[in-house]
């Protein structure tokens, strides 16, 4: 990796909205994407709404998986971070995508960091 981190932003739409609900389904879907990407999980925190969605974050020693839900739109806005090469972010993306049984994606992967970018490319 010749920069700061590779950034997964995952935008999915036409999932089932009792999945969306369900805290404990979901933070079992990011522990699992981030143990099958290579990740070490080191601290978790979910937050269920009244009657609607869940938010919440796995901190890993590489950076971080997010995840925002809303039922009523059947849509979620998922963040995988990794400043580790050895983190396969694609490989955890298309678990919670398919796991979360999304009709419809949107992937955008982000290179982060300015400095390390440019150091590189200059010592290359």
């Amino acid at each position: 990796m010749s920069d700061l981190g590779n950034h997964v932003l995952l935008d999915l739409a036409g999932c089932p909205a009792d999945c969306l609900t369900d805290r404990e389904r979901l933070v079992r879907l990011l522990r699992e994407a981030a143990e099958l990407a290579g990740a070490t999980i080191i601290g978790e925190q979910f937050h269920s709404f009244a009657g609607n969605g869940v938010s919440g974050v796995l901190l890993i020693a590489e950076s971080h998986l997010s995840i925002h839900t809303w039922p009523e739109l059947g849509e979620v806005a998922i963040d995988v971070y990794t400043c580790s090469a050895a983190f396969q972010t694609e490989l955890a993306a298309d678990h919670l995508e398919q796991a979360l049984g999304a009709r419809r994606s949107r992937r955008t992967v982000v290179r982060r960091g300015i400095e390390a970018a440019s150091l590189n490319r200059r010592l290359a």
